[in-house]
């Protein structure tokens, strides 16, 4: 009986190496079409970028162009990663800005954000720029306003973020408060065109949100920023923040829309943009599932629907949803003795009080699910983690959970309690050995959740 979990655990480490694998982006690049940057240019070619993906995609974007002879002494680039994702490549420099597991600018960020809009405003209109977009950009990509500090930005995130925010809110005020998102990267083109390369990690691939639009022309929408800053009750952690948004709305001449633009569009210097997704939360999800139908589960596959409400979103609800379920499966599976799994994207947000721990939001979606179990199965097996293989500030990708885990865990319900509500899932899963480590993957496609019963 012991041997169960043990092989519930491998099937699922394979079924989540399979996910991750599916959303390399130098593979994903490598399979591309050559008409991918569209007819190649009489004069340079230079990639920017920003995001936890960036350094494969650079090195994807390197394989192509030199399977298509384009000269090494007409490229040249900068992009912008998260210490542990750098690597050294031919042409393309990769910078490690900020360090792993804090995903927040630094003035490292800043520094190379400059550095990729002066590359983009030396260009002439016989050269090509490539931006290349991914999870993790906003933090990687930074420019603030005139009048406003780094400081604030970060003031301003953290805030939201401990309060439960989702991605499109965190972006929306990102946006309003920048001079690289919101379309800043691209107008700052002066190439006769610019092709964006997207790896998403934001459900729906809504191109004004991941990595907070930066080639997007999409409306900086103060007000919007404002009424989220007021509902979050975070109007007075920056005041100088809120005061430039002031401004900014006064100035309005008309009502700004909330709809995005289309992807592909021309600035002001006449720059063409172009927008490309090369892979998404489906991809994972999709890879992650033909793995476990190989391993003999008969798999249920459930894609994220942007825009979830935010109380059926929050970490806790969805571990109850899968505890549940769970539970239904394994019953199942012992019955007719036929294994099953579901698979899932998405990405939780959790509410940090004010007395917290150490944990993510996947290992709190684990840690829920087995606080929610009176009686977790033998059979049974719950895992949550990043794509990225970071999970909040945490050396964890997420959690997962078996019958020993859960074992261990509820033999102190109240010190599980406790854990839950105080967001201190790392440690109450360490010594459970509920841990998931990958180190940083190199992507990004927000994140995959299992649940596999056998009977």
């Amino acid at each position: 009986m012991m041997a169960l979990p043990n092989s519930l655990r491998a099937d699922a480490e394979r079924i989540w190496q399979a996910a991750i694998g599916a959303v390399d982006p130098q593979s994903l690049l490598a399979g591309a079409p050559a008409e991918l940057f569209g007819p190649l240019p009489a004069g340079r070619i230079v990639v920017v970028g920003a995001g936890k993906a960036a350094a494969g995609m650079a090195a994807g974007v390197e394989g192509l162009l030199a399977a298509a002879e384009f000269p090494t002494a007409r490229l040249s680039g900068l992009v912008s990663v998260p210490e542990g994702c750098g690597r050294t490549l031919a042409s393309i420099e990769v910078r490690q800005t900020r360090p792993a597991g804090i995903n927040l600018p630094t003035d490292r960020v800043v520094t190379a954000t400059a550095a990729m809009l002066a590359s983009l405003e030396r260009l002439g209109p016989d050269d090509l720029a490539v931006a290349l977009v991914t999870g993790g950009g906003s933090a990687l990509l930074a420019a603030p306003r005139d009048g406003l500090t780094l400081d604030d930005k970060i003031a301003v995130t953290r805030f939201l973020s401990a309060a439960g925010a989702g991605i499109g809110a965190l972006n929306c005020v990102r946006r309003a408060t920048s001079a690289v998102k919101a379309g800043g990267l691209a107008r700052a083109c002066t190439a006769g065109r610019l092709v964006v390369l997207v790896l998403s990690d934001v459900i729906g691939d809504p191109l004004d949100l991941i990595a907070s639009g930066p080639c997007m022309p999409t409306p900086a929408e103060p007000g919007v920023a404002l009424d989220l800053l007021e509902h979050f009750g975070a109007i007075g952690v920056a005041p100088r923040l809120v005061a430039s948004l002031r401004r900014d709305l006064a100035k309005a001449r008309s009502p700004q829309s909330s709809t995005p633009a289309g992807p592909n569009w021309q600035t002001a210097a006449g720059c063409r943009v172009s927008h490309r997704i090369v892979g998404n939360n489906e991809t994972a999800v999709e890879a992650a599932a033909a793995a476990a139908r190989s391993l003999g589960y008969e798999t249920i596959v459930r894609r994220a629907a942007p825009d979830t409400p935010a109380p059926l979103n929050y970490a806790e609800a969805i571990g109850l949803r899968l505890a549940v379920e769970g539970s239904e499966l394994s019953a199942r599976a012992t019955q007719d003795g036929r294994p099953r799994a579901v698979i899932e994207g998405g990405e939780a947000t959790v509410v940090i009080p004010a007395d917290h721990g150490l944990g993510g939001r996947n290992q709190q979606t684990v840690l829920a699910a087995v606080a929610a179990a009176a009686n977790w199965p033998a059979g049974l097996l719950v895992a949550s983690l990043g794509t990225d293989g970071e999970d909040g500030p945490t050396d964890a990708a997420g959690g997962v959970a078996d019958a020993t885990v859960a074992r261990t865990l509820g033999a102190n319900r109240a010190a599980l309690a406790l854990a839950l509500a105080r967001c201190d899932a790392l440690p109450a899963l360490e010594r459970a050995a509920g841990l998931v480590r990958t180190g940083p993957t190199g992507t990004n496609v927000a994140d995959v959740r299992i649940i596999l019963a056998r009977p």
